[in-house]
């Protein structure tokens, strides 16, 4: 064999090891790929189990429309109620439910949730209903809805406060939890 026919030999054997050496690295790094995005679609599949009720905006949201809400409950029961511990209550609802509205609206404002104006269908059509009654079907149907709200309050308030990652939603919600419990508390003993 001369040298030039050895040179093309050994020349073709370098590039069948290069094609094949490429060929592993690509296949390692397909796989590689593979693995790393099965476990980037695993990780969002495993805490869709443990997923928080709601995001921090609709907790914050939703926080907006509920606090407006028992606001304008709390001057109807005021005003409406024949039981006196329902128009305290009511009373209360105004004063403590200002306040909170008034540190979400703050708390809104840092994280750029445009928090509505104006209640929703479901809680102004809740108002209106409540609007119509009189008497002690108004004081009953107060003291169910504000029962069964504040129980999903709770519930609501704690769910977020073991989800968020954000610590000024966490500590927005942990200052206000022995409120909204304390509301159920008092509110329950009414029945």
């Amino acid at each position: 064999m001369n040298i030039c026919t050895e040179s093309k030999h050994v020349a073709g054997q370098d590039n069948a090891r290069s094609l094949k050496s490429i060929a592993s690295s690509a296949a390692a790094w397909l796989g590689v790929t593979l693995v790393a995005a099965g476990i980037l679609l695993a990780v969002p599949c495993a805490k869709a189990q443990t997923k928080p009720f709601m995001s921090d905006n609709d907790f914050i949201l939703a926080a907006g429309q509920g606090g407006m809400t028992e606001v304008k409950l709390g001057e109807l029961a005021a005003q409406k109620a024949i039981r006196e511990d329902v128009r305290a209550f009511g009373q209360m609802m105004v004063k403590d439910h200002m306040t909170i509205n008034g540190e979400l609206k703050a708390l809104a404002v840092q994280k750029a949730v445009t928090l509505p104006k104006s209640l929703d269908t479901t809680h102004q059509e809740m108002v209106d209903r409540m609007t119509s009654l009189r008497g002690s079907q108004f004081d009953d149907a107060y003291i169910d809805i504000m029962t069964t709200g504040h129980k999903e309050d709770v519930k609501e308030f704690k769910a977020e406060s073991a989800a968020t990652q954000d610590a000024d939603i966490k500590s927005f919600v942990d200052k206000f939890i022995p409120v909204v419990e304390e509301h159920l508390k008092r509110i329950t003993a009414m029945k």
